[in-house]
């Protein structure tokens, strides 16, 4: 069984080769809206500063929004020590911070690593990489049927399921969860199932079907560690006609970055009632990149794209499209990122109703700190453009080295997290204005 500091041992050596700034831990919330600097004519908004308290620490998943523009997010320490959930809401000029629940560690979960999501009732799901039985959960979070007189009472949290560590998965990271329009839910575990991978399993796609109240798992397929891949970091993807995508961080050419691999994307196809793997592509850890931790988004015709955190031109990562052609499909190098080794991209893209890409570096841009980028397609090319460089210096307090995704909202604003940094140097909550 890992223990927490075994498994935040792994984390660190995953998401970041940069050195993070120790700030003293504070103990009140941040509840006020700090602004600290603008970037390339963007104005870069600090939403909230975590203390490591009661508000939760270090987040890694990016945000999730309501129709009403609130934000949700999770934190994988603070709280009462093993993470905590939390609500952003705007009000007027400012923002109030919310704490929804804070894991304790034990059956109901600990490091929630993931984003949460809302499910087809309206509620949000997520999962923690570790706690349960030891091996991490998959949740659900609802305000308690009695309406809070405080904005401190909480959530509920309820757990749907707990990994037992065998062949049924282990440790789910930074992986969205998705439903399918029945209402069954899907993800990967970054460990558990059946093939070797150098002292530790290579992760499995699991199912989870509700029945009489509470959710049955199944194993969709289990990484073997070889040609199929080993190790998935990311979420899962449909297409229209329900298949799933995603990515392996390792596996595939066991010869590059030998013996791990340098990981591939691959696609799982329903068939009567179990699934087939295809390894759509291999990372051969050149200018193609390698170790593409993030996972995969489509556009309008059907192609995919993604991101590797290391190698490629710059030796800091790439973005990267797939594109089908004749039951074969060809990437695409669209950008190679130039700074950190192996500080390039964590998470998945998000594309605008314009084509246009945006996403995230951890210890790339100019102050190696971490990014935020935009990708505009221009004929046969794409323009780079550098939105904000994070800064975890005393003099700017802005946050530094996120790992998540980020989100719109209906004006075009951009919302996010950063790992490190900040106020109290335990992460914070960012908004990008254009």
């Amino acid at each position: 069984m890992h223990s927490k500091h075994q498994f935040q041992n792994l984390l660190s050596r995953i998401i970041s080769r940069a050195a993070t700034a120790s700030l003293a831990m504070a103990t009140v919330f941040a509840l006020t809206m700090v602004v600290t600097r603008s970037a390339q004519a963007q104005t870069y908004t600090v939403l909230h500063n975590f203390t490591g308290g009661g508000d939760g620490g270090s987040p890694q998943a990016g945000l999730t929004m309501d129709r009403p523009g609130n934000l949700y997010g999770t934190a994988t320490a603070g709280g009462a020590g093993f993470g905590a959930a939390f609500k952003l809401s705007k009000k007027g000029s400012g923002w109030v911070f919310t704490p929804l629940y804070s894991f304790q560690g034990a059956s109901d979960g600990a490091v929630p690593t993931a984003r949460v999501i809302f499910g087809p009732d309206g509620s949000l799901y997520s999962t923690t990489s570790l706690g349960g039985t030891g091996f991490g959960t998959v949740l659900n979070l609802k305000p308690y049927p009695t309406a809070c007189k405080t904005v401190l009472c909480g959530w509920q949290e309820t757990v749907l399921y707990g990994f037992s560590g065998g062949s049924d998965g282990a440790n789910p990271l930074f992986g969205d969860l998705i439903f399918d329009q029945a209402g069954n839910l899907y993800g990967t575990t970054y460990s558990g199932g059946v093939g070797n991978c150098d002292l530790m399993t290579c992760g499995v796609v699991y199912k989870l079907t509700p029945s009489n109240g509470g959710w049955t798992e199944s194993v969709l397929y289990s990484f073997t560690g070889g040609s199929d891949g080993a190790l998935p970091l990311a979420g899962l993807i449909f297409d229209n006609v329900g298949k799933l995508y995603g990515t392996t961080a390792a596996g595939g050419n066991l010869a590059c970055d030998a013996p791990y691999g340098c990981g591939t994307v691959f696609q799982l196809t329903p068939s009567g009632s179990s699934w087939t793997e295809s390894v759509l592509y291999t990372f051969q850890g050149g200018n193609d990149g390698d170790t593409p931790n993030g996972g995969l988004i489509f556009d309008q015709s059907g192609n995919l794209y993604g991101t590797t955190t290391g190698i490629g031109q710059g030796d800091s990562g790439t973005v990267f499209e797939l594109i089908p052609s004749n039951g074969s499909w060809t990437l695409k190098t669209l950008h190679s990122f130039a700074g950190s080794a192996g500080g390039g991209p964590q998470a998945n893209l998000v594309m605008d109703g314009a084509g246009n890409l945006y996403g995230t570096t951890a210890a790339d841009g100019a102050l190696n700190f971490g990014s935020v980028f935009k990708l505009t397609p221009a004929g046969n090319n794409w323009i780079y453009t550098d939105l904000h460089d994070f800064c975890i210096n005393p003099d700017c307090s802005d946050g530094g080295i996120p790992i998540s995704n980020v989100i719109f909202d209906a004006n075009g604003n951009l919302y996010g997290t950063a790992y490190g940094g900040g106020m109290y140097g335990n992460g914070v909550v960012w908004e990008i204005t254009p």
